[in-house]
């Protein structure tokens, strides 16, 4: 790494380290491997039971202060937080790049949505926290949202920066303290870079701990009673365990998790403007997005033209280490994830698919897949495969195409290419998901929009936008006041 002995993310600074009262040494050591050459970049520190307990301890006393301090105060932490992403941009994307296996423009992103989540949530500080309520008594009566307290965040290997920083900035913002428990194999990007921006930022000691870890810490971490609320985004295998487990703390849990996300191609759309969508939809970051396309529903009366033309943009897409040139898909992040994905594209194949584009690797190189002659029951169809893969369905009606769209459990995105914008949404009003795009891809997030699904990819709640936020982070408090105290029968 060209940053590992200066700049922002100085290896001396975290190597073997964890981030609670300031840098500390971890319970144990792991390697941080880089996913496209198996080239060791460092080594973090990892959190255990003890540290967790620690981490929760401090951030509970530090909290109550942090809520008191003036509005504007925690707002320009915020702020400074924000410029500080841009200034150290290209230091992160590198991280980015080689930690977790993207490519350049979407290490770009990643920072320069982690710079506007900082600076949407400096705006909640000062958003209206309150209402005044009707009564039928002689007295003010009011709710009002506080801080929950201490917000335990659990966040994946793929988008780590900006899937953390969207539940980190605005639990901050808001008056708690947060416990970060990065995915261990993107710890700098996911996870200590934010611990290293927010001091430098100014963040008061004790109000954010970066525990990476395993199984173990996250654990830790949802059963402690210090932590009223967990903000997780993973699998709908992981987040059901969490669920179950904060339910059994009496604790809240937002969980944003998988999905099998479908874009439907209707007979009147722009054939090329459609295959671009899927091809962006399912082969962007390699497919390891939980909104990633993993169902093509295409009109029979223009998918054997799509599949071919999808197939040719796949086989043009250019795959390797994002390090050494301009490729459109990097590594997958680890063997076992890449393993899945074969498995899921060979026993599609074996149940009668047809393998149109793609379907080898070569190390953690998968190439941009392609498979049409699907059915419902397929296993690339059915299932998340979290890999660049595209299976395409045909249909005839639009009872078809909604039926299609609506089977099975998942309900996070949803795509529809068509001419006719308004016949494109009444079709959605059909469909259940918690995100739609009318002449877009499946992949869309935005700081300032309400992200989350429905079913097994999520419980309903939301990340993003001053409402989804404040519901996340806080608690509603009913207040009343009178002038003087009543008289009661006894």
């Amino acid at each position: 790494m060209t940053t590992a002995q200066q700049g922002l993310l100085a290896a001396a600074t975290w190597t073997g380290k964890i981030y609670s009262n300031g840098w500390q040494a971890g319970a144990t050591v792991l390697p941080i491997v880089e996913p496209a050459t198996g080239d060791q970049l460092g080594e973090m520190g990892v959190a255990d039971a003890s540290q967790v307990a620690r981490a929760a301890e401090s951030a509970a006393a530090a909290q109550p202060s942090w809520a008191k301090t003036p509005y504007h105060e925690r707002a320009a932490v915020l702020r400074r937080a924000g410029e500080l992403w841009l200034q150290h941009a290209s230091e992160v994307q590198e991280w980015l790049i080689r930690e977790a296996g993207s490519i350049e423009p979407k290490a770009a992103l990643e920072v320069q949505v982690a710079s506007q989540e900082c600076f949407e949530a400096a705006g909640l500080t000062s958003a209206p926290l309150g209402e005044v309520l009707p009564t039928a008594s002689d007295r003010l009566s009011m709710s009002r949202r506080v801080p929950v307290g201490v917000v335990g965040v659990i966040s994946p290997f793929n988008f780590p920066l900006v899937l953390s920083i969207r539940s980190v900035a605005p639990a901050l913002a808001l008056g708690n303290a947060v416990i970060l428990k990065p995915d261990p194999r993107t710890a700098v990007s996911g996870g200590l870079s934010i611990a290293r921006i927010f001091e430098e930022a100014g963040l008061p000691e004790g109000l954010l701990h970066v525990l990476p870890g395993g199984v173990d810490t996250g654990e830790a971490l949802v059963s402690d009673p210090r932590v009223p609320v967990i903000s997780f985004t993973g699998s709908t295998r992981a987040g059901r365990s969490i669920g179950e487990m904060s339910a059994r703390h009496l604790k809240r849990s937002h969980l944003e998790l998988g999905g099998n996300s479908a874009l439907i191609v209707l007979d009147d759309a722009d054939l090329e403007a459609a295959v671009g969508l899927g091809a962006w939809g399912s082969y962007l970051h390699a497919g390891q997005i939980c909104m990633t396309t993993g169902r093509h529903i295409v009109h029979e009366s223009l998918v054997d033209d799509y599949v071919a033309r999808l197939a040719e943009k796949a086989n043009a897409l250019p795959v390797g280490d994002p390090t050494t040139g301009q490729v459109a898909l990097g590594p997958i992040i680890d063997d076992g994830q890449r393993d899945k994905i074969h498995q899921l594209v060979t026993s599609t194949v074996n149940a009668g698919a047809q393998l149109v584009a793609g379907g080898t690797y070569e190390g953690r190189f998968y190439r941009p897949t392609v498979l049409s002659q699907v059915t419902e029951d397929m296993p690339a169809y059915r299932e998340e495969v979290f890999g660049p893969v595209a299976p395409v369905i045909s249909f005839r009606s639009l009872d078809d195409a909604v039926r299609l769209a609506s089977a099975g459990d998942y309900g996070l995105s949803l795509g529809i290419a068509t001419k006719d914008a308004a016949r494109g949404l009444e079709l959605a009003e059909r469909i259940p998901t918690g995100i739609v795009h009318v002449n877009d891809q499946t992949v869309n997030d935005e700081p300032v929009a309400p992200f989350g699904g429905v079913g097994a990819s999520g419980t309903g709640s939301r990340f993003g936008g001053a409402t989804a936020n404040i519901e996340a982070f806080t608690e509603t408090r009913w207040i009343t006041m009178r002038a003087s105290a009543p008289v009661y029968p006894f």
